[in-house]
């Protein structure tokens, strides 16, 4: 996905050059030529994937990312369907998709997911994708996936991914994780037609992406020191931080009746406290009352009582 990298660094669909060579280069590690007019780029992704549908977006996992909540221009814009949990040794479990309970009705216009995922640091299957890109093929529906924390950049991952694009895929990235979080670079691998309209929106409602992310990260996409940073400076940064968390919750925690989602990838941990006899909001505010660090963990004030934290 060499390529990929190029066309994210400059980002504007006006500059035919750079898309061209995006795509040549990304041949390069693929087996098959992929068309410039397939990249498209935008302030943040998420922006671009409002369009004023009424049909709905599909999350065939959650717990999700608490951000997809302002995508849309109206209520009711995404349905969620619940995991399957797996227990694992040492106090850890995995989310997956159930697929058994999984249905798309009419009003399903599109299926969503993040891999790796914001917050729970969960990543779908090699197995989970073939099957949720065979739902999207046999629907006529497009796969969106938003993949800001996964390979090859950032790559704060784990295990086992592949990086994959298929003609019924809108395949979301990110600069942000790479240090650049104010520079606002989306980048968008969609079929042609999705990439024009994404050019479009972004003609009417900022002019164009700004190009500061682009300038900054040229050279590394060029010299392909972006996938070394991405391998063995980040990747190995968060993977650590997450061992060290882990090890440190086991010590500390003997004795309560919690677990931790499997660290597969991302910034975050997810705690399930079992039969926690309080609310997630209350936890919240005892935890900023004593200090610590509590106001920089996210809680969410669910039944299921889960808490992620940041590393």
């Amino acid at each position: 996905m060499t390529g990929l990298l190029v066309t994210a660094v400059y980002r504007r669909a006006s500059r035919p050059a750079a898309r061209s060579t995006a795509g040549d280069r990304r041949a390069q590690r693929r087996a098959h030529q992929r068309q410039p007019d397939r990249f498209s780029f935008c302030s943040t992704w998420w922006r671009a994937l409002s369009d004023g549908s009424r049909k709905r977006i599909l999350l065939p996992l959650a717990p999700e990312y608490i951000g997809y909540a302002d995508v849309g221009i109206g209520d009711g814009l995404f349905t969620a369907r619940r995991p399957q949990i797996d227990f694992l040794d040492g106090r850890l479990f995995k989310y997956r998709v159930d697929f058994a309970g999984l249905e798309l009705g009419d009003d399903i216009g599109a299926i969503c997911v993040s891999r790796p995922t914001n917050p729970t640091g969960n990543v779908l299957t090699e197995d989970e994708m073939d099957h949720l890109g065979c739902l999207a093929r046999e629907r006529g529906i497009p796969l969106i996936v938003d993949n800001a924390y996964g390979a090859p950049f950032p790559g704060i991952i784990y295990t086992e991914a592949i990086p994959r694009w298929e003609p019924h895929m809108i395949m979301c990235m990110s600069l942000s994780k790479l240090g650049m979080p104010g520079a606002r670079t989306g980048i968008i691998i969609a079929p042609e037609e999705v990439t024009q309209a994404v050019t479009g929106m972004n003609a009417v409602m900022s002019l164009a992406p700004g190009g500061l992310g682009g300038a900054l990260a040229l050279d590394a996409v060029r010299t392909r020191s972006i996938l070394r940073l991405s391998a063995e400076v980040i990747k190995p940064h968060y993977r650590r931080k997450a061992e060290q968390a882990v090890a440190r919750l086991r010590e500390e925690m003997e004795g309560v009746d919690y677990f931790i989602h499997k660290p597969e990838g991302a910034f975050f941990l997810w705690l399930w406290f079992r039969g926690m006899p309080i609310s997630c909001a209350e936890l919240y505010e005892r935890l900023k009352a004593r200090g610590g660090g509590g106001a920089g963990a996210l809680l969410l004030p669910r039944p299921g009582r889960a808490v992620a934290a940041p590393l």
